[in-house]
């Protein structure tokens, strides 16, 4: 009897089909999407779950009781309730890194975009006005030069200061886990204190879980140390900023600009605040999935699978749940 792995929730068919052509042999894939009638007679022997979390706490768990492994296709897993996880003994895995350089370079996009104010050009541009704005008004910035603090240097964290040292950015970090000093001149990184990241950095790029630590980890408090000049990047996860105080910092000009992939609620609700400030730059919650990482995660997701079902440790356990699956 081949094992089943229950993939959530259901995407393009033409991404199902590299899904179903790397499926390894011995392994049954169903598609369903959460909540349906399909999904819940899918999980009840279902063997591992391969997808995107979607509101997985303790009735997840309990319609699925043979899962070996719960393996998400993203970095992310604030949607996973981690201590239901831990009460069905099921470890969780997020994706290992396969979407890393995507959202890196999406960062370092966000941080152009912001500082050469390519929304603003585009539209005048749309509007048949060229060169409208003055030079000294309307300020555009060079990446080069201008100090990088990175705030989490995990996969993507370390992925964002390989292609800003292309930038000739000198960079700085915060990690609760700090590299070695040999790690910190292999990677040209100099670790700071966080509050003195926020002080002396031109550009903060978050890259951090969210979970109980890191919710509103930029707040008004963190907004009012950094420089009038330095803008702030979030590709991990929206309630990671305070976007109140967020809203009040830009409004008033106390920094430059934001560029933002995330936000509290997806999709924002309509004239949302930030819809009328020129000094941010809004995308959909789309760093991470490129037409290339799809195969790269079901890669890693497969593996992972193949893994446990072989009776090996699982890889890229959520720090929650790695002592649990040692």
């Amino acid at each position: 009897m081949a094992n089943k792995i229950l993939f959530a929730p259901k995407q393009p068919e033409v991404i199902l089909e590299i899904a179903r052509s790397m499926t390894p042999a011995g392994f049954e894939l169903v598609v369903a999407d959460p909540g349906t009638p399909d999904f819940i007679q899918a999980a009840g022997d279902a063997q591992y779950y391969l997808g995107l979390a979607r509101h997985m706490g303790g009735e997840f768990f309990r319609t699925a009781p043979n899962l070996k492994l719960v393996q998400l296709l993203s970095a992310g897993y604030d949607h996973v309730d981690v201590e239901a996880a831990r009460k069905a003994k099921v470890p969780v895995s997020n994706n290992g890194g396969a979407n890393a350089i995507a959202v890196a370079e999406h960062t370092l996009m966000l941080m152009l975009a912001v500082l050469k104010r390519v929304v603003r050009f585009h539209n005048d541009v749309v509007a048949g006005k060229w060169r409208v704005a003055n030079a000294a008004e309307i300020r555009v910035y060079e990446l080069s030069g201008r100090r990088l603090g990175i705030v989490g240097l995990g996969n993507i964290g370390k992925k964002v200061v390989r292609r800003a040292a292309a930038f000739d950015m000198k960079i700085q970090y915060y990690d609760i886990r700090r590299l070695s000093e040999a790690e910190e001149d292999a990677f040209g990184v100099r670790f700071v204190l966080f509050d003195e990241l926020l002080r002396t950095s031109d550009v903060v790029s978050l890259h951090v879980p969210l979970d109980d630590s890191t919710r509103h980890l930029i707040g008004a408090r963190e907004l009012g140390l950094m420089k009038p000049e330095a803008v702030i990047i979030n590709t991990c996860r929206g309630p990671v900023i305070d976007e109140t105080a967020l809203f009040d910092a830009l409004k008033a000009n106390r920094i430059l600009g934001a560029g933002l992939d995330v936000m509290v609620d997806e999709p924002p609700k309509a004239e949302h605040p930030f819809f009328s400030l020129p000094n941010v730059t809004l995308t959909p919650h789309s760093a991470g999935p490129t037409w290339e990482n799809w195969r790269a995660r079901f890669r890693n997701g497969f593996d992972n699978i193949t893994r446990v079902a072989a009776g090996r440790r699982p890889l890229w356990v959520i720090p929650e749940l790695a002592d649990d699956a040692r």
